[in-house]
This record gives C-alpha cells, sequence and structure tokens, in this order.
C-alpha cells in the first residue's frame, strides 16, 4: 500500500522504524523483532539510510525481504548525502525494480565531524528537492517527509521551519512524520500551526519507547527535544534498576499515546530501535492485537 493510500479512508495507520544492523547477529535479533511486530499488521515497516548513505544497499536489500519474506510493506528511507541527481535516479531505480513504492525522503545529517551539510557536487541540498526528484522521476511512489514539532535544530525560527516544510509538501509528500517528542503539547501546537500554514498532509506523530535511561539521554542529547522534569525524576531514581526503567518508560508511553489517540492523530509512527518487548506491550495496552495469521 503506497502511503498516500494508507490514511485516505479514516483507518489508524500503525508504522514501526528500525535500522541495518552492523552483524549477522544484528540481523537475528532484527527479523526475531519484525516478526513480532508485523503480527500487529502495520501499514508499513520503514528501514533507515545510514549516515552518508553507508547503508543504501542494505536498505534496499532489507525493504525486500520485509515484503517478500514477512508479507509487510516496507518503505525506505533515503537522503541527499554524498550523492549526485543521477546516483539518486540510479538508487530509486533500484528501489522500484525491488518493488518498494515508498521511500521516506530525508535531506540527511551532515557526515561524521561536519557541523553544516555541504551538498554534493551535482547533489542536492534539501529534502524538498528530493521530493521533486522523486516526483518526477517516479510520480507512483508514496512519500513521507519529516516534520519537527520542536523545530528543527538548524532552522532559524519556527516559522522558517514551517515553511520548509510546507515546501516539502508543495513538491508532493504523501504525509508527514514527526521527530520523536514526549510532550504532546509540542505535537499539538505543531499540528495547529500546520494547519494554519495550509499544510494538509496527515500529520503522524513519531513515537520513541523508553527502555533504558542512559540511551535515551544520547538520543535526546542530539534531537533538542524536550525531556519532561517529571519523567526525567522517575528515571533519575531508578538509574541503578534497568527493568524499573523500562516499565517507567512503557507506561508513560501508553499513556501519551492513548492521549494522542483521543485528540484523532490519523496514525503512529515507532522507533523501535530493532526491539520489540516495549513495542508490543504497548501496543497490546492500546487493543492493538496481534493477528494468529
Amino acid at each position: 500500500m503506497r502511503i498516500s493510500e494508507i490514511y485516505r479512508s479514516g483507518t489508524f495507520g500503525l508504522s514501526v522504524e528500525i535500522f541495518p544492523p552492523k552483524n549477522e547477529s544484528g540481523d537475528a535479533e532484527l527479523f526475531r523483532t519484525l516478526e513480532e511486530l508485523v503480527r500487529y499488521k502495520p501499514a508499513f515497516v520503514s528501514c533507515t539510510y545510514g549516515a552518508g548513505g553507508s547503508t543504501s544497499k542494505r536498505t534496499i536489500e532489507l525493504c525486500n525481504t520485509i515484503q517478500k519474506d514477512l508479507h509487510s510493506t516496507a518503505t525506505a528511507h533515503f537522503t541527499c548525502v554524498g550523492s549526485t541527481r543521477e546516483q539518486l535516479v540510479d538508487w530509486l531505480k533500484e528501489a522500484s525494480e525491488a518493488g518498494i513504492g515508498n521511500i521516506m525522503a530525508l535531506r540527511g545529517d551532515p557526515p561524521k565531524g561536519e557541523e553544516t551539510f555541504i551538498p554534493a557536487d551535482g547533489g542536492l541540498k534539501y529534502a524538498s528537492e528530493l521530493v521533486t526528484l522523486i516526483r518526477e522521476n517516479f510520480p507512483e511512489m508514496g512519500i513521507g517527509v519529516a516534520g519537527y514539532p520542536e523545530v528543527h535544530p538548524e532552522a532559524l525560527t519556527p516559522q522558517a521551519d514551517l515553511e520548509n516544510l510546507k515546501r516539502k509538501v508543495d513538491a508532493g509528500a504523501d504525509a508527514i512524520y514527526t521527530q520523536l517528542f514526549f510532550n504532546n503539547q509540542h505535537f499539538y501546537r505543531f499540528r495547529e500551526r500546520c494547519a494554519q500554514a495550509g499544510i494538509d498532509r496527515p500529520i503522524i506523530p513519531g513515537i520513541m519507547p523508553i527502555t533504558e535511561y542512559r540511551r535515551i539521554q544520547r538520543i535526546m542529547s542530539m534531537c533538542s527535544s524536550e525531556f519532561p522534569a517529571e519523567l526525567v525524576g522517575r528515571l533519575e531514581a531508578a538509574q541503578d534498576d534497568l527493568e524499573a526503567q523500562f516499565e517507567i518508560g512503557v507506561e508513560y508511553a501508553i499513556a501519551q499515546c492513548q492521549e494522542l489517540i483521543d485528540a484523532g492523530v490519523p496514525g503512529m509512527h515507532f522507533y523501535v530501535l530493532n526491539r520489540s518487548q516495549a513495542c508490543k506491550r504497548i501496543f497490546d495496552a492500546l487493543g492493538w492485537h496481534e493477528s494468529e495469521a
């Protein structure tokens, strides 16, 4: 199913995001995770695209396996980093020939050691340009793009960030998937601002369940999102107890997700970190039961 079709009928769109593992043991853990999660019938499983395009081939391979072996729709992440227009089109052609019908179009982060994004010679500078490239060459592709409820860290102003998102939508994006957040008020304000700006695509909240305090601290240090003081306090009090941290994170995610559902979100996108236990607990608590198939 194309991203453009998922949210049209009013059906809630659950999606999960994984990343290419670095070794065979990681592959085995990932597919155990996916076998668990695809039983909840996600609208799609998305696979990230490593820094500098380092896993670009693996992304296609994993998406192909997800579709053929697990019978679940895949969405491939795709960035501008380190590639000319011709190389980008070649990658898209390869993805299309592998049966991938959805792309998550992202600018990508600057290569390690660089503070600003510099496009390759003959390459693209913005995600909106990547969306345009996809639409011009593969008009049938479903396209998702990123949104930032708490503003992209490189944006000069919140208004500039919103204008950039509008360019991605106007270029042909089908849906917006947000960066992770833990305070739903940021999402609600972001949704309102998008509506006022004429952005009329489905906005899907991105959720990352907390399973370990130190790990989420590292992630939060890179994405400039608010970490609610009450949640931090509970996690710090349990910093020597991994099981307690897990329970706190799952409990918080269930409450956060239920509030978002009550607020009428069209779906949810889970950053699962290649693990299934927390998401299974959350999905069951929210009434998204496993299929017997």
